[in-house]
């Protein structure tokens, strides 16, 4: 353009003519186009595999993380992770250090052009630029606590959404419709306040950053055009500084959404980072002890264990033989479910209180330990696939036979066959189309195909009839085998043939002998014998 309107001006003192000088600009403005295209297209890619292998490697920290863990985290939180934040930073790493490039290149050209044609007017041209600068940097501070803020409140947002949708059935139960909505529109308004204030610090960020540009430009009108009047400056040269200096309005004006960027995707990978760097509190051994194939004897030798420093059992002591059926009752809060939960590790154990085969616990490699152990929970969990899928989950590779196979044992097969597609019928969310007997005879069935040393079942039967209990005990019998069983119930019919029954209570074993020591002791056990008979009977008529 310099050369262009020099040109224009002066046709004799200049090798080319105007029209030479405007196939450059045209050919400058295409080769621009040519690199903003194979820019973007490299670095919005870069930015999109670099959110791809972070995901990934969210998704995989979080299978290596233990219950603690899940106990302690909310999974509306987690889902956020690894939606909202992870989007932060990819934007963060595509059109942030996109236009990050693009300002860095365009300023140094533009003021290493401008000090070329006059190191005077450059000086006074950026002089409003350090004061931006201070001004950008406290605004800063401020959007990345803001930032991080509206990411937490934009987790209670999604935490509280996905335990409303899990539980719609009570909320209807208990009209609750409006107490939520108000519940949640409290949080909503929260997540509202923080965005509001990101938007006023932006929105003061952005008309100071272009009034340094429209200042700058003031500046150079006065100043340049009174070296333009005396002869000191070119017309040219003029008009090419105020091109110059205009080539620096926008990135500055970008550098305040860059800032943006910078802050929310520094915010979110703060976040996302709290879950990569979360430690597992139950590890692989450092020295793994060498044994063979698990038999599946247990013994407990004055175990406790607690929760957030409150003792919840406390020395626990028995010994369990290869092939022993061992029933545990009690009432309510009493141990039965973390004392199962504790034989394949799912909450850490003590060294020296807890070994398989003669071998502490935490010796064991955690694969060996797990394959060797089936586990029915107390809350039976589906995943969102076919009644097929759910049951062939507990062995890779389980062709249909055995999958058939389990599901007679399981007394499920009656079931499957009356569904529409049999064993490709899909149970939908968490098993959300069955009732709730057949989703434990499908997590039975589950366990059973594991084929395990040792078999837990965590009070299964609760969600099916005293006679269907019956058929599915009655069918385990053969099943069982030289299997250690633990069965935690609370119906003692399904302790009847266990050969050792446990009675907990507050964490501690207060009782232990076979069905028929304890109900001549004459104690707890006998006690909650003879309710349960009095109910049937009194059901009888």
């Amino acid at each position: 353009m310099k050369l262009a309107i020099d040109a224009l001006r002066q046709p004799l003192a200049t090798p080319h003519t105007p029209a030479y000088y405007a196939a450059l600009i045209i050919g400058a403005a295409l080769l621009q186009g040519i690199v903003r295209i194979f820019s973007r297209t490299t670095l919005l890619h870069a930015g999109r595999h670099i959110e791809y292998m972070i995901r990934e490697d969210l998704y995989a920290k979080l299978l290596t993380l233990d219950l603690p863990y899940f106990s302690r985290e909310r999974t509306g939180d987690i889902l956020s992770r690894f939606a909202n934040d992870l989007t932060n930073v990819r934007m963060l790493l595509g059109f942030g250090v996109l236009n990050v490039i693009n300002t860095t290149v365009v300023y140094l050209a533009a003021l290493f052009l401008m000090v070329h044609i006059s190191p005077y007017l450059t000086i006074w041209a950026i002089l409003p630029f350090p004061l931006t600068i201070i001004a950008v940097k406290r605004m800063s501070a401020s959007m990345f606590r803001l930032s991080r803020r509206g990411q937490e409140e934009l987790s209670r947002l999604t935490s509280r959404v996905e335990e409303n949708v899990s539980a719609a059935a009570v909320i209807k139960a208990y009209c609750r419709e409006e107490a939520e909505i108000e519940a949640f529109r409290g949080i909503s308004r929260s997540y509202l306040d923080c965005n509001m204030g990101m938007a006023r610090v932006r929105g003061a960020m952005i008309p100071i950053m272009a009034a340094t540009g429209a200042l700058g430009t003031l500046i150079v009108l006065f100043i340049g055009g009174s070296r333009v009047i005396s002869g000191e400056l070119t017309l040219g040269d003029f008009v090419a500084f105020n091109g110059y200096l205009a080539m620096l309005v926008w990135p500055t004006l970008m550098l305040g959404w860059i800032l943006n960027l910078i802050q929310r995707g520094a915010a979110s990978m703060s976040r996302l980072n709290e879950v990569l760097d979360a430690k597992a509190t139950i590890r692989e051994p450092a020295q793994p002890a060498a044994m063979g194939t698990i038999a599946g004897n247990i013994e407990f030798r004055n175990l406790s264990f607690t929760y957030d420093s409150e003792p919840f059992l406390q020395d626990i002591s028995l010994s369990i033989r290869k092939g022993m059926r061992v029933g545990i009752v009690g009432p309510i809060g009493s141990g039965k479910s973390t004392l199962m939960r504790l034989i394949p590790r799912l909450f850490p154990v003590t060294d020296g209180q807890l070994f398989i085969d003669g071998v502490d616990i935490n010796r064991i490699p955690l694969r060996q330990l797990r394959e060797a152990i089936g586990f029915v929970p107390q809350e039976s969990f589906l995943f969102s696939r076919t009644v097929g899928d759910n049951v062939a989950y507990g062995k890779e590779g389980a062709t249909a036979a055995e999958i058939e196979a389990v599901a007679s044992l399981a007394s499920l097969a009656g079931d499957i066959e009356r569904f529409p597609d049999g064993y490709a019928t899909l149970v939908g969310e968490r098993g959300v189309t069955l009732s709730g007997g057949q989703k434990q005879r499908t997590a039975i069935a589950r366990a059973l195909l594991k084929d395990p040393a040792i078999l837990i079942l965590d009070d299964p039967l609760s969600a099916v009839d005293a006679r269907t209990e019956e058929d599915i005990l009655r069918g385990f019998a053969d099943y069982f085998g030289d299997r250690t069983v633990l069965i935690v119930s609370h119906r003692l019919s399904a302790l009847r043939d266990c050969n050792l029954i446990i009675v907990l209570d507050k964490g501690r074993i207060v009782e232990q002998g076979s069905h028929g020591e304890l109900q001549a002791l004459g104690g707890r056990y006998a006690a909650i014998h003879r309710e349960q008979q009095l109910r049937q009977e009194i059901e009888g008529y």
